[in-house]
């Protein structure tokens, strides 16, 4: 075995089960692996300096491929269902050792990494790639080790990803060839038949869904965050198309990340060490912190160049339209450089309500909040290829119920006790339809979303006049600067009163119906922050 790089005194792949591979590469820098991706045939180099990359046959994630080793650690702790697969430790251990063969004349591409930028939470992951553009994905998406701590390297956490090695469902215990399997026992995770690079990230962020709140008492989030010059954090919850990218990129607030973060007793900090953002008809205009970071030692998936050129079409989505783009978070100007901050002041859940009912600013109890954190509401904007359609709810408990191994009401229970014991605002934002639903109504101004957030965060809406939602029960203002007092009232933008309140209580009724799976879950404080709808309307 050839063995080159900065490779720690402390472990190595023997550990792993791994005794021989043709090469090891340990920790290149990105050059180095911009390098060997081209030479690897992997990749190529676009005009902006960034390298470009395919996925193959998968250009996203495969919820349903993904497994969790089912054994006495598991069995009673996991939210095992529709989320969470089970697979037994002697399929684990077969895979394991298949792929360990497969590396034995094999180059590969070794790299140490943080997850988690407080230290006392922080997870040491190894992770061994047959590809020099996924391990650069690595080297972009986590936390990168000082010189020192390199070569003192332990992994608490390793995952093994070869795209090229295929299961066979009949004789592995997998629904087809490609798999993601976690298991928490061994502190491993295989992946294989896949190229889809955010299988490595999303199955770290599974790992510390289970062992933080399971075994440290801090709440993981899928989120968003940044923080005020004063130190005021601030966290963005929301599903795609709610904005969350966009409201929490503030250049008057730095970036604290923009995806997966812990709130323990006294920190909020990023689990991540770069950002992973969509693509699909980006331009300079729209989101110019993402187009500035697309440069030498960022990638992009599933691109494609405008013919004769290396200028990546950013409008191209002949292969996905899940383009992405992944680079460390430095390369984004106002990123805060140790990426941890105070605990919050306030919290924002985002919607895009297409039924045009919920309010654009509420202040929620600990009780509205647990409910809604579990709801995880937007709503996605049905066809009109036959005239208009009603939207249709859209669901994700915690806002990331694919990544979460534990039952929804646990988080939702940790973020009451912390929101409570440290005296923080939760506020549901409606970004999307006023005066009627979708087809009727219009979209919510930007410059009132930003109006009302940046009042919340100002302490300009601490001491004015509420009023509660007949329905859903939360309080709305009365007033916020810079925002016209009849937009704060739902109702009062429809011109049609009863037609409003039919579809609330429609909405209300949807809230109902979804939550229904997780009711012998909660208590009643939870359950007391569900809307009032009335029966069968």
């Amino acid at each position: 075995m050839q063995e080159f790089g900065l490779k720690s005194s402390k472990s190595g792949l023997e550990d792993l089960g791994i005794k021989t591979v043709k090469e090891a590469h340990w920790n290149l820098l990105p050059a180095q692996l911009t390098e060997e991706a081209v030479k690897n045939g992997e990749g190529t180099i676009t005009d902006q300096g960034a390298l470009m990359a395919d996925t193959g046959e998968f250009t996203g994630r495969s919820p349903k491929d993904k497994f969790t080793v089912k054994d006495e650690k598991t069995q009673d702790t996991v939210w095992w269902g529709d989320i969470n697969f089970p697979i037994s430790s002697e399929h684990f251990d077969g895979l394991h050792q298949k792929m360990v063969a497969f590396l034995a004349d094999k180059k590969v591409y070794v790299r140490d990494m943080h997850a988690g930028a407080h230290p006392k939470y922080r997870l040491n992951v190894r992770v061994v790639n047959t590809q020099a553009w996924h391990n650069m994905f690595c080297y972009n998406m986590f936390l990168r080790p000082t010189t020192e701590e390199y070569q003192n390297f332990v992994p608490n956490f390793t995952i093994i990803n070869i795209p090229e090695f295929k299961a066979d469902p009949a004789k592995d215990g997998t629904r087809q060839e490609n798999f993601t399997i976690v298991n928490f026992t061994k502190r491993m995770i295989l992946i294989g038949g896949t190229g889809y690079a955010g299988e490595m990230k999303k199955g770290i962020f599974s790992v510390l869904n289970y062992t933080l709140p399971h075994e440290e008492d801090v709440l993981s989030m899928h989120c968003s965050a940044n923080v005020g010059e004063k130190g005021d954090t601030a966290i963005f919850f929301g599903l795609s198309g709610t904005g969350k990218t966009t409201l929490s990129a503030d250049p008057n607030r730095a970036l604290i990340g923009d995806d997966e973060h812990g709130w323990s007793d006294d920190k909020v900090f990023n689990f991540e060490g770069g950002c992973y953002a969509k693509v699909i008809d980006l331009t300079h205009e729209k989101e110019p912190q993402i187009w500035d970071a697309i440069r030498f030692g960022a990638i992009v998936e599933n691109t494609r160049f405008f013919d004769g050129t290396r200028t990546v079409n950013y409008e191209d989505a002949t292969v996905t339209p899940n383009t992405r783009t992944s680079y460390p978070i430095h390369h984004i100007d106002n990123a805060l450089p140790q990426s941890i901050a105070e605990p919050p002041k306030n919290i924002f859940f985002l919607t895009a309500d297409a039924f045009g009912v919920l309010p654009p600013i509420s202040k929620l109890t600990p009780g509205q909040a647990m409910y809604h954190f579990i709801s995880g509401y937007t709503a996605k904007v049905a066809g009109t290829e036959v005239g208009v359609k009603d939207p249709v709810p859209s669901f994700s408990a915690c806002f990331g119920a694919a990544f979460l191994p534990l039952h929804p009401t646990k988080y939702a229970e940790m973020l009451g006790k912390k929101m409570k014991a440290q005296n923080v605002n939760v506020w549901l934002i409606n970004t999307g339809w006023t005066g009627g639903p979708f087809g009727i109504g219009s979209r919510m101004k930007l410059p009132y979303t930003r109006a009302m957030i940046t009042a919340a965060l100002n302490g300009e809406l601490d001491n004015v006049e509420f009023t509660q939602h007949n329905i859903f029960g939360v309080n709305m203002p009365t007033t916020c600067p810079n925002v016209p007092d009849e937009v704060l009232s739902p109702r009062n933008t429809w011109e049609d009163k009863e037609a409003y309140d039919a579809k609330a209580n429609h909405l209300a009724n949807e809230f109902i119906k979804n939550f229904a799976q997780y009711a012998d879950f909660a208590n009643d404080e939870i359950m007391a922050g569900a809307p009032k709808a009335s029966v069968g309307a």
